[in-house]
Parts: structure tokens; C-alpha cells; sequence
């Protein structure tokens, strides 16, 4: 059983618990929206992970296999620990090279698109980093960190990450020269002049010492989230290939097979003299993404969010079990339903027929099948997901205007 499948809850209440603390403090820490389209993104990124984590995993197998130095003792707490501060070392190479070349930042950059910084923030994981990302790691593989060891210590690293992501914890003194803490944390997620590129470590921040890309949080100056160029949207499919598109647009018109392929592996806004600054960003000046999504609507979209959550909780637990049609069907579905409700937040046109006609197949095939993608479910329980379904549609048939103006009554 894939471990994320007994994450998912703790990531919510801990979620919910934090959205408790920061509405008791009167701190504006979360966005419906915003945050709905994080958790929209961490679904995604589950999603394709079922269909290339078998091949990445496998590729590591395969070196390790066949040309690995030696090999490491499960049994040995020095191995692990070693195993962990390599792999956390060549994190800190990827997530480097995730800020420092075009293609792998167009990858990258979905984790940094929401302009929030909360513990959903944690969970706006890409689709397509693991592309490239595990070429990162083969140095384990032929030192001899068996494949088991890796995984485990590839998700202490990741499950670490998750606690950084907040506003709520201040500095933490001497850990925050160890470790990545949320102060240091906050400064790779702002956009503030003195936070571009930089504090890359995933558990340990003594890489960023080591090679010179440390940078410490400024009181005067708070740090303002999000990216230079906007996404803008609440679709995750256009959040993870926007600047695939764009990379493509300029490397079409470039002249020349060499110029073409620079497009793809110079720095993220191209190459600049070593003395040359990005341009001045002005914190004050910044305005969040906010089309407007009436709260009614935006309780619609947690509700959805809740039955997205019971799908892709399923689909992670039996993606081994099935096969790849099966999968890839299952994954169509979870991603169409997705897209839809991140349309009805940002007010398109078509998003509420569309969303009436999602809800209502869905209901009719839950009620219809046999079985659920294996998972038989019981008559009563087909009928209330139809009926609940029916309901969505019947309740959005009933609202004619599903955004607000800004000062508008709803």
C-alpha cells in the first residue's frame, strides 16, 4: 500500500487545523480557491506518479542491479543515515537546478504558483519533475543504497517538507542554521528581490551554507508568495504545462537547432551578465489572483474537493492491482473532475453546465456499474452518491450567477 494513501488524512486535519488557527488570530493565511487548486495539484501529482514512479523506481533498480560499487546494510544505522544525507544532498542539486534551468523549471514552478504559503502550499506538487529528477539520484544507486532504503528515505524526506510550509511558526534560533525551517523556508517561496533563488536544502539547510545560497529572513521586510509572472488560474493541467507552452512558443522562433535547444536549459527569463539583477519587484504593488468566486460557490468546490480526496484515495491504494487502461481512465476522470470545479471557481462561461454534467454521469455510472474500478459498493450507497449528485446539479441549476463583483451583493 502506498504510505500517502494514510497521509492524505493527517494532511487534511492538520490543513484544517491550521485554517482554525490562523481565522482565530485574524490572519488572512488561506484562499478557498487557492488553496482547493494546491490540493488540486497534490491529487494530479498522485495521479501521473502512478503511471512513472514505476518507471523511475525502475531505472534506479536497474543501476543498482547492474552497477553498483557495493551494497549497504539495511541492517546498519550508519547506512541509513548516510543514505539519508545523500539523498537529501542530491534534493538539494535537483531543486537547484529546478530554479536554474528552463526546463526543469517549467516542472518546478507549480509548487511555487500559489500566492498564499500555508500547509496546502506543501501538497502543490508537479505532475512532471520525476522526468528528470531521478537522474539526480543514480550516485545512491551505485554506491549501493538499496532500492528499499532509498524509497524510505526518499519519503522522510518529502513527508519533512510538509511541516515548513506555514506562517504560524516564527524563528526557531539555532535550528534554523541546521535545518530547513519555516522562516528559511518562507524566503524560497517569496518573491521579494533578496528571496530569488535560494535555501534549496529539503531537510538540511547546511547545503545552502555550504555552497553559497543561503539567505535569511528580513523582519522589515515580508516576504510576498507566489511567482513573477502570475498563473493566474485555478487549472491544474494548464498549472503544470504553461511554461512547457511558453518554452515552446520561444524556442519555436528561435533560429538554428543550437539556439532552439538553449531556450530549454538557459536560466528561467534567459541569460543575464553576471552583474545584471533581475528587475526591481515592488512587494507593495503586488495584488493576489481573486476572480471572485462567491463563498457558496467556493463551499460547492470543498464538498467536490472532499469526494476528489475518497477517488484518488482509491485510486493511489489499487493503481498496482489494475491495469493500465484501467488507470488511465480512472485518472481522466479524477483530472476532468478537477478541471471543471477550478473552471466554476474562476467563472467560466460553460463551467456550471459543465459541472452539472459531470456530476450527474459520475452519479449514473457510480449507480450503474457493477463495480467501481473493483470496489463493489453496497445499494444504499449507490443511491445516496446518485442522489447527492443529483442534488450538485439541481443546486447549481439554481444559481444563475455563480461569481460576485468585488462590492457586489451576491
Amino acid at each position: 500500500m502506498n504510505p500517502i494513501v494514510y497521509a492524505i488524512p493527517v494532511f487534511m486535519v492538520t490543513i484544517l487545523v491550521e485554517a482554525l488557527l490562523a481565522w482565530r488570530l485574524r490572519r488572512p493565511l488561506y484562499d478557498i480557491p487557492d488553496a482547493l487548486t494546491s490540493l488540486h495539484f497534490g491529487v494530479l501529482s498522485q495521479v501521473t506518479g502512478a503511471f512513472l514512479r514505476v518507471l523511475t523506481l525502475g531505472i534506479y533498480l536497474a543501476v543498482f542491479e547492474n552497477y553498483r560499487a557495493l551494497e549497504l546494510s539495511m541492517k546498519s544505522p550508519a547506512a541509513w543515515i548516510f543514505a539519508l544525507l545523500a539523498y537529501d544532498l542530491a534534493y538539494y542539486f535537483s531543486h537547484r537546478c529546478g530554479h536554474e534551468v528552463s526546463l526543469m523549471w517549467a516542472a518546478h514552478v507549480v509548487h511555487h504558483s500559489s500566492e498564499y504559503f500555508n500547509l496546502s502550499t506543501a501538497l502543490r506538487q508537479t505532475s512532471t519533475t520525476s522526468l528528470y529528477s531521478w537522474l539526480f539520484y543514480l550516485p545512491l544507486a551505485l554506491v549501493g543504497v538499496p532500492p528499499t532504503m532509498f524509497i524510505v528515505v526518499a519519503l522522510i524526506d518529502l513527508l519533512y517538507q510538509y511541516w515548513v510550509h506555514t506562517e504560524l511558526i516564527g524563528r526557531l534560533g539555532v535550528l534554523d542554521r541546521i535545518l530547513v525551517t519555516p522562516s528559511n523556508h518562507r524566503v524560497h517561496h517569496g518573491q521579494n528581490d533578496y528571496c530569488l533563488d535560494c535555501n534549496y536544502g529539503g531537510i538540511f539547510i547546511i547545503w545552502d551554507r555550504i555552497f553559497g545560497s543561503f539567505v535569511d529572513e528580513r523582519e522589515d521586510e515580508p516576504v510576498v508568495f507566489g511567482i513573477r509572472k502570475p498563473l493566474r488560474s485555478f487549472n491544474p493541467l494548464w498549472g503544470n504545462l504553461h511554461i512547457y507552452a511558453e518554452l515552446l512558443q520561444k524556442s519555436r522562433a528561435q533560429r538554428g537547432l543550437r539556439a532552439k535547444l538553449a531556450v530549454w536549459f538557459e536560466p528561467p527569463g534567459g541569460h543575464r551578465a553576471p552583474d545584471e539583477k533581475p528587475a526591481h519587484f515592488e512587494p507593495a504593488s503586488f495584488v493576489r489572483y481573486d476572480p471572485g468566486a462567491h463563498v457558496s460557490v467556493q463551499r460547492y468546490a470543498l464538498v467536490q474537493y472532499a469526494l476528489v480526496a475518497l477517488a484518488v484515495s482509491h485510486f493511489i491504494a489499487i493503481a498496482p492491482s489494475i491495469s493500465v487502461a484501467a488507470r488511465g481512465i480512472y485518472g481522466l476522470g479524477i483530472l476532468l473532475s478537477m478541471i471543471a470545479v477550478g473552471a466554476l471557481l474562476e467563472g467560466n462561461a460553460a463551467a456550471r453546465r459543465i459541472e452539472q454534467l459531470r456530476v450527474v454521469v459520475i452519479g449514473a455510472l457510480f449507480a450503474s456499474l457493477p463495480a467501481w474500478f473493483g470496489f463493489a459498493a453496497p445499494l444504499l450507497l449507490k443511491l445516496a452518491v446518485l442522489g447527492l449528485c443529483l442534488l450538485c446539479a439541481l443546486w447549481l441549476s439554481r444559481r444563475p450567477v455563480l461569481l460576485r463583483t468585488r462590492g457586489a451583493v451576491a
